[in-house]
């Protein structure tokens, strides 16, 4: 089975990432289902840090918020935040605190592997990925099929 795309429609360009199902099959799971209810649509991006990551999915827009449902940390060795544009959810200092907050890393950040649940990778528009700042928006964020 292929796994699906997201593609992120931002005020700063299109994003596209392929989604790890078979890796992180409840990470995903729980992101298809916020994308598929439109949770995502209009939201910011509350944190940027430079050099490191940019933060969003935060309905409150303060990264305090989240959707009503949180998630177990799910982490491979075969999952890295190895480059730019890799895809995690972001959580509190409980490790089953993910909820709808993710981010994009600005490089690679090999201190966060087996420590945050790494859920897919940027593949078209990490240039974008690069460009986002603090109170970007996600216009839309939908999910296509891997031909």
């Amino acid at each position: 089975m292929a796994n699906r795309v997201a593609v992120m429609d931002t005020n700063k360009g299109i994003i596209k990432f392929e989604l790890f199902e078979e890796l992180a099959p409840e990470t995903t799971k729980n992101f298809i289902s916020l994308v598929e209810t439109g949770f995502y649509n209009g939201l910011t991006f509350h944190r940027y840090v430079d050099g490191f990551v940019v933060q969003g999915g935060d309905p409150l827009g303060t990264g305090m918020g989240g959707s009503k449902k949180t998630i177990p940390l799910e982490v491979s060795p075969q999952l890295k935040h190895d480059a730019a544009g890799v895809v995690a959810m972001a959580r509190s200092s409980d490790p089953g605190s993910a909820s709808s907050q993710f981010y994009f890393t600005l490089r690679a950040t090999p201190h966060l592997d087996m420590g945050y649940a790494v859920f897919g990778k940027v593949t078209e528009g990490v240039e974008n990925v690069l460009l986002l700042r603090e109170g970007d928006v996600m216009n839309r964020v939908s999910l296509e099929s891997v031909p």
